[in-house]
């Protein structure tokens, strides 16, 4: 039988249940090896090699499995802060930290939780920049898009050098959707919204995604694969469509592929989250840099703040990207998704804060809730389709056994 039609349960028995009760110091033990220190899930080649990793390895063996994960973070910190000071020095990039400080001190959390959840770093980056410093939603996207271009693609090499299992045809049929639903929704969608409106999008589709993935997280012991079961035409279709719709999302939010097609492996496709979050960062990392071309070279009208902010920003993002990517290869699915909660409680208060009109708090009260009720059926499509899997693979089990008896 395919692997890829195995269910693989994530919730672990508690090894624990026939032992006596324990400490204070014994629970606190427990909870952080389940919920900080789960472990990685490798593909299949170099979870072998890491297993029959020989005595006396090699430099090459040092590098390329044992120690993997810290090449990992080093190789694109190191590259991008070589290019970076050089250009810095040239061009005199440390004028620009006292007016534009705030947003690398930002972008210390943004790039850090772009790299270990499924939200970009955009979705720090945009509401700050639009709630909090009030600045063009225009200008927030393109920066998004730029510094996301540098955290995002760092964590992406990072994801790619650990050898952390991902969803390669969702990582494609994603972005073959996404690079055409950028330019369609950047020349005809984003001019139709005004920059309340954009925000009030942002908020709303945002906050229903945490809905999502508190739906997600409600299922206690589902079974998960590791990859796409049984994959098909109509799910490479579907992958597609979300790939345009996510890159409308990019196009005036600087975010969205991900948390689009997170929802999308996982809820329908019960892709197991330690699959799902490093496939949304390869695949945000790819679209990044495809939409900072776009905006930078085809249409070439960046503002000069989105510039100054991407310069100061850079080192950070370079660094706290592969950070939050190894840590996030290593955490509990909660944990991960209590970071996401949080950020979205954060984003709608301060976007209510900011006193919006009573139309645009009832449209987005309207999307919130057509988001819950869209994921709900969502899951309920996948709890479907597992059951047509798990059913398929008792009689293919049941037929093998006649067989071999």
């Amino acid at each position: 039988m395919s692997s890829s039609i195995r269910p693989m349960d994530i919730v672990e028995k508690s090894p624990y249940v026939h032992e006596e009760p324990l400490t204070c110091g014994g629970k606190v033990k427990r909870w952080c090896k389940k919920y900080l220190l789960e472990g990685q899930h490798l593909d299949e080649e170099q979870a072998e090699k890491l297993a029959s990793l020989p005595e006396n390895p090699t430099i090459s063996d040092l590098i390329f499995i044992k120690y993997r994960k810290f090449f990992a973070m080093l190789i694109p910190f190191t590259l991008i802060w070589s290019v970076w000071w050089s250009a810095a020095f040239r061009h005199d990039f440390f004028q620009f930290y006292p007016d534009y400080w705030h947003m690398p001190v930002t972008m210390i959390l943004g790039s850090f939780v772009g790299g270990m959840t499924s939200e970009g770093s955009g979705a720090v980056a945009f509401p700050v920049m639009t709630l909090a410093l009030h600045i063009a939603p225009g200008i927030a996207r393109d920066f998004s898009l730029m510094i996301q271009s540098i955290g995002m693609t760092s964590a992406l090499v990072c994801v790619l050098f650990m050898k952390v299992k991902f969803e390669e045809r969702a990582v494609i049929l994603g972005a073959l959707g996404a690079v055409p639903g950028f330019i369609i929704g950047v020349h005809w969608i984003d001019p139709l919204f005004t920059g309340p409106q954009k925000k009030m999008l942002f908020v709303s589709i945002w906050t229903a995604f945490a809905f999502a993935l508190g739906i997600l997280n409600a299922q206690k012991k589902r079974s998960t694969f590791r990859e796409i079961p049984e994959f098909c035409a109509w799910k490479g279709w579907v992958l597609f469509f979300t790939g345009i719709i996510g890159g409308i999302f990019d196009a005036f939010a600087g975010s969205g592929i991900d948390i689009c097609i997170f929802s999308v492996i996982t809820l329908l496709f019960r892709v197991t989250e330690k699959t799902a979050t490093p496939t949304t960062v390869v695949l945000k990392g790819a679209i990044a840099v495809f939409g900072f071309y776009y905006r930078a070279v085809m249409m070439g009208d960046i503002d000069q703040m989105a510039w100054r902010y991407f310069c100061v920003s850079v080192p950070v993002s370079s660094a706290t990207g592969p950070i939050g990517s190894f840590l996030g290869s290593h955490l509990h699915r909660q944990v991960v998704a209590g970071f996401v909660y949080v950020l979205e409680i954060i984003a709608l208060v301060g976007f209510l804060c900011t006193r919006p009109a009573w139309q645009l708090i009832a449209v987005g009260g309207i999307i919130i809730f057509g988001g819950f009720v869209f994921f709900s059926i969502l899951s309920k499509a996948g709890s479907l389709l597992m059951e047509r899997i798990e059913e398929r693979q008792n009689k293919e089990a049941r037929r093998t056994g006649i067989t071999q008896h």
